[in-house]
């Protein structure tokens, strides 16, 4: 039997933000057996804990959709890192560096517990770049049920950009025109395939928050997520396309999962000069759910 805890992770409240599966003891588990456990827990990720490779690092960790392994992910990362490093310290205030060795590389993130909130802060391991792919305006807009005037705000433009995983951004003219956006088959699969991802991750102008954001990914068993580290990370990018970012440290308060009941919480913080950007950090809360005890697969399993 393989110990496990989830969290709901980008709130500090129970019931809201995004669920995590952490599995703890996993380094005797093949990757199929790993995918067959996070297929059972079919939550938006599932990340499994072994011992680092680095003795200097905290942990090695790989996390999986339920339908694939991915190399890096921001609420998996975040409700690793902060049940950790509460294990590592039950009781009292602290701020405490960890590294978590993920497959796209060694992530650097801070822990920080104030009374009963506790946060954490990483940097994404790659800088954002731009992805091959077309994703043309009237197909988005069919795929996503819209019109296609709703495609789009001020300087800000469709985009496919890539720092781990790839998402296509898709900026909505207006909060409504967000809540209605839906995935539509043929149009999505076609949509997908034009622009060579599984995930598109929409936004707009916030009235309580810099943005407002939903992020679609039904075929890789994500209907909706509702809080998407790793595309707020690289939305900096796309920020910056739109020539949203100015030189020098910046932050954006983000919220995600509104429309499904699910609020989550994100901070995007970029650092930035007119040569580029230099990092992206992710910051967030995250509260214990449950814990227990799940069966380990057979060591024979395939998945398909």
């Amino acid at each position: 039997m393989l110990e496990f805890h989830t969290l709901d992770v980008f709130t500090d409240r129970p019931f809201a933000g995004n669920p995590l599966a952490v599995v703890l003891g996993a380094e005797t588990l093949s990757a199929a057996q790993m995918q067959i456990i996070a297929r059972e827990f079919n939550l938006s990720e599932t990340i499994f804990v072994m011992p680092p490779v680095n003795p200097a690092h905290t942990a090695r960790v790989r996390i999986f959709f339920p339908t694939a392994e991915i190399p890096f992910a921001g609420h998996p990362t975040i409700g690793c890192a902060i049940l950790l490093a509460c294990r590592m310290q039950p009781e009292g205030d602290f701020t405490r560096d960890l590294v978590l060795e993920e497959e796209a590389g060694p992530v650097p993130v801070r822990v920080t517990r104030r009374g009963t909130r506790c946060e954490a802060e990483f940097t994404a391991p790659l800088l954002p770049t731009a992805a091959p792919g077309s994703a043309p305006r009237d197909l988005i807009a069919r795929a996503l049920d819209l019109d296609p005037g709703a495609i789009g705000f001020g300087q800000h433009a469709p985009g496919i950009w890539q720092g781990g995983p790839a998402f296509l951004y898709v900026p909505v003219a207006d909060l409504a025109k967000l809540a209605r956006a839906r995935p539509i088959e043929p149009h999505w699969s076609a949509l997908m395939d034009s622009a060579g991802v599984d995930s598109a991750y929409l936004y707009t102008p916030g009235t309580d928050c810099d943005f407002r954001a939903r992020m679609f990914s039904p075929t890789a068993g994500i209907p909706e997520d509702p809080a998407t580290g790793s595309a707020t990370a690289i939305l900096a990018a796309q920020l910056r396309a739109a020539r949203a970012l100015r030189s020098g440290v910046q932050a954006f308060s983000l919220r995600q999962g509104v429309e499904m009941g699910r609020p989550s919480e994100l901070r995007l913080t970029v650092d930035y000069t007119p040569e580029g950007i230099r990092a992206a950090h992710i910051r967030g809360a995250a509260v214990p759910l449950s814990q227990g005890r799940i069966a380990c697969p057979p060591a024979d399993v395939t998945t398909p």
